[in-house]
């Protein structure tokens, strides 16, 4: 049976066929993206097929790591025990600067391996300008994470 909490019980990723490539890139802290080897349509998550145009083409373009708070909540209460012990903290929705339209999900953090509770509710609004970082959360998994650029 495969592991797919960590030591402490927070959630690791389960990463199949298609997506495998974009946890390889984040262990050797790079930030990359699916896009179509046909049209060039960047995707996320990462499938099989281009929903623009069909094609079965794949390539994983590098980001700048830069990008916006989209959305942000704060979960009330959270579910798992070791979510509760580092509440409140947020998960943020990130749009990436070099591929509008694409978004992904993650925690706003002091630093690369701060906690999920380092950032103050406070500092978040939709627009906010932030950039990737990487921690390792479990022996083989690096976890993107999102530092707040100053203003």
């Amino acid at each position: 049976m495969m592991r797919v909490t960590t030591d402490n019980g927070l959630l690791l990723p389960v990463p199949d066929a298609d997506g495998r490539p974009f946890w390889e890139y984040a262990a050797r802290g790079e930030l990359r993206v699916q896009a179509c080897g046909g049209c060039g349509a960047p995707r996320f998550p990462p499938r099989p097929c281009c929903p623009a145009c069909q094609s079965f083409a794949v390539e994983w373009r590098r980001m700048s790591g830069r990008g916006h708070i989209w959305s942000y909540v704060l979960p009330h209460p959270p579910l798992l025990r070791a979510y509760a012990e580092q509440a409140p903290y947020n998960v943020v929705v990130v749009e990436l600067a070099d591929a509008p339209g694409i978004r992904l999900v993650g925690n706003v953090v002091a630093a690369p391996d701060a906690g999920l509770d380092s950032v103050p509710a406070s500092r978040l609004r939709a627009g906010a300008s932030v950039r990737v970082a990487f921690a390792e959360i479990a022996p083989g998994v690096t976890m993107p994470r999102w530092l707040l650029e100053q203003p």
